[in-house]
């Protein structure tokens, strides 16, 4: 158990972030043990093929299985509340050289040549390490991230919600089973780690997590400038889950089977090619549909990265909630 002394001005600091370059370091431990994950096991089996075309071993050995650490220079404390990966791999870049070899040193058992290249130079390394993380991130978080950053703005939007009925101790004492708070002391059980820490007025940042795992994370050394806590977002076994059935047949039989189930999958935002992958439909034919969509108004395009991404707009959520409840299935 490690205790933690939180005061008056640590209280005054507790605020959420959301960080895509954490949840692109910990998707690392699905792919290598994807049995542990079993809510994962969907986004594990469309990812994995996908990566044999990036080289992302050097990332690998620095999350080793089972994880008894990750060095804390590898995911950084998010620098805003809704940073961009670009940003967060900036401060990567720019970690200090005997942060990075003291967060090496840390790692068990013989170090491989990638982290030995990486200890003896760290500003080539981490600039490597930068190129390989958003060359993952590309193929692995980006095509997802719209629904993930949904997902974990909902878990924001209820943490502070908590906060504002029941006070930061309601807020700490229901964030996580593993996390507890009395007597102005933060208890969080760790698997590894024990005893105490004073948080010296450095605030607190929670940070929900999609790929973190059952447990909860931290970086609460007095060592750091930003303590911060991951935890588990609500909900994760939903966010691959998804249907092909239409919104209802009612609508089917106006729209169409094909764009009332486009539009029914468009509950998160999503590209062409990961609809074509869901709806079993060619990136031609998807294509073809929203754009008919979209000219009627029902929905809107933006960029994430270089991805495309569609969302439905207010005229078509208020269509679907017209239409009323899905067809059943076989009807």
């Amino acid at each position: 158990m490690l205790s933690v002394a939180v005061g008056v001005r640590d209280l005054a600091g507790i605020r959420f972030a959301i960080s895509p370059l954490w949840e692109a370091v910990a998707s690392v431990r699905v792919l290598r043990s994807p049995d542990w994950f079993p809510a994962h096991q969907l986004w594990h089996r469309q990812v994995r093929p996908r990566l044999s075309t990036v080289d992302w071993q050097l990332l690998a050995d620095l999350v080793p299985m089972p994880t008894v650490v990750i060095p804390s220079f590898v995911c950084p404390p998010p620098p805003s509340a809704l940073p961009t990966i670009d940003w967060e791999l900036a401060v990567l870049a720019a970690t200090p050289p005997e942060v990075v070899r003291a967060g090496l040193d840390e790692l068990p058992g013989p170090r491989p040549h990638r982290l030995a290249a990486l200890y003896d130079d760290p500003p080539a390394g981490l600039a490597h390490l930068a190129r390989v993380i958003a060359d993952y991130v590309e193929v692995a978080i980006a095509p997802y991230w719209p629904r993930m950053r949904t997902l974990l703005e909902r878990e924001v939007l209820v943490g502070a919600g908590r906060m504002a009925a029941d006070g930061v101790r309601g807020l700490l004492n229901r964030i996580d089973p593993y996390v507890s708070w009395d007597d102005a002391t933060l208890h969080v059980d760790h698997l590894t780690r024990a005893g105490t820490v004073d948080l010296g007025g450095r605030g607190l940042l929670l940070v929900p997590s999609v790929f973190g795992g059952a447990r909860v994370w931290s970086n609460l050394s007095e060592r750091t400038s930003q303590p911060l806590l991951r935890y588990p977002a609500r909900a994760v076994g939903t966010l691959w889950e998804r249907s092909a059935a239409p919104a209802s047949a009612a609508l089917a039989r106006v729209l169409g089977r094909t764009r009332a189930t486009l539009l029914h999958e468009l509950a998160v935002p999503a590209a062409t090619t990961e609809l074509a992958r869901r709806c079993g439909l060619s990136a031609g034919t998807v294509s073809h549909h929203l754009t008919a969509l979209r000219d009627a108004g029902l929905v809107g395009t933006h960029r994430a990265g270089r991805f495309l991404l569609y969302a439905r707009t207010s005229s078509a959520e208020a269509l679907l909630a017209g239409a009323g409840s899905p067809e059943p299935a076989g009807g």
